[in-house]
């Protein structure tokens, strides 16, 4: 509806002006370059309006496209111990939840058995020559040592000792709460101490990546406040903060890494959602006007200046930070001047019916 109105002003604005140009001066048929003169009626259906421009406090609230990744100070590793066979592994796929002392994967490995008749000699040896000349229990403690290096638990090794028999498998289980982000090793594989099993990643937070250009960094206040927001969940929005911004830039794209870091509250946030970071940037004391007062263009911004009566002038300006309504004028006007915050695109649609181009063609 919004758009039929404006072109509905538009033919009744532009038929206005084909009426009166037969009654134009010649010094208004042919004004200075960028000025544009109306009569009063043209003025009234055009709803040209204009207003003084003054400084004003404004805040840029910068909006950069994210995607929602798994938190790395989150995610752990888990690696084989000791060499050995997989015989049995308990949990087979990604994505599957993990808690922390999950019985996760059975091996046989001849190293650690035989570590562990070790640890039952020694403690035999103990028992029986005690008295002798031999310090048998650093022997014990040391063999002991060695298989919690190896990867069993206290509680494993304390039942070796009770039970006096060596199983040929032995289990493992999770060091860690999360969900299996990626299964390196399978049931049958053979395995070296230091070879990767699996990767867990916990989900109670997440990292929102999003790139900005280098033009932007400067603007961007590192200890401010961060927004993001989650289009698949409604548009919902998590406060977070900035953890780091990638001290290397790409020299190809001129793009950078932001990351901040969000709660997972219930568990809703998925790796992989879509998302939109919104940063809230130092406010400056700068020229501002309405947005709409602005032309944009894919080169020059233009706004519209009342130079006297019915007399508008385009000139182009460049512009800087943007919040809500309001935009910052670096340059091209100054404080006080009168500027056309209402019929702006009216103006500058005619005077491109007029000469054939904009205001500022060709600067």
């Amino acid at each position: 509806m919004k758009h039929i109105i404006a072109v509905i002003s538009v033919l009744v604005f532009m038929s206005a002006c084909k009426e009166q140009k037969k009654t134009v001066t010649q010094e208004e048929e042919a004004p200075a370059d960028g000025v544009l003169v109306l009569n009063d009626q043209q003025v009234q259906l055009g709803h040209i309006r204009t207003d003084t421009i003054g400084r004003g406090i404004i805040g840029d609230k910068t909006v950069l496209t994210a995607t929602l990744n798994v938190d790395e100070t989150n995610s752990v590793a888990v690696n084989a111990r000791v060499a050995g066979r997989i015989e049995k592994l308990y949990f087979k796929s990604t994505g599957d939840y993990l808690r922390k002392g999950d019985h996760l994967y059975d091996v046989y490995s001849e190293e650690l058995n035989n570590a562990k008749q070790e640890y039952l000699l020694a403690l035999e040896k103990q028992q029986v020559l005690d008295n002798s000349i031999i310090d048998f229990k650093r022997l014990v403690e040391s063999a002991r040592n060695k298989l919690l290096l190896w990867g069993m638990s206290e509680a494993q090794v304390e039942e070796l000792a009770k039970s006096k028999k060596v199983s040929p498998l032995t289990s493992f289980y999770s060091p860690a709460t999360g969900y299996i982000t990626t299964l390196e090793s399978h049931e049958g594989d053979y395995v070296s101490g230091g070879t990767t099993i699996l990767r867990l990643a916990g989900l109670s937070s997440l990292w929102a990546e999003a790139q900005a250009y280098a033009s932007q960094l400067s603007d961007i206040d590192r200890s401010g406040e961060a927004i993001v927001q989650l289009p698949d969940l409604g548009n919902r929005e998590i406060s977070g903060r900035i953890e780091f911004i990638n001290p290397e830039i790409n020299p190809a794209t001129r793009i950078n890494l932001i990351r901040v870091t969000i709660p997972n509250a219930g568990g809703l946030l998925k790796p992989g959602m879509p998302a939109y970071v919104l940063l809230k940037n130092r406010q400056r004391h700068s020229l501002t006007l309405p947005a709409d007062a602005v032309i944009r263009g894919e080169k020059l911004q233009v706004v519209w200046l009342q130079t006297g009566h019915n007399r508008y002038k385009g000139v182009a300006v460049k512009t800087g930070l943007e919040e809500d309504d309001r935009i910052e004028i670096i340059s091209g006007i100054q404080e006080g001047d009168a500027v056309v915050t209402s019929g702006a695109w009216l103006l500058n649609s005619e005077y491109i019916f007029r000469h054939g181009a904009g205001p500022v063609a060709g600067r």
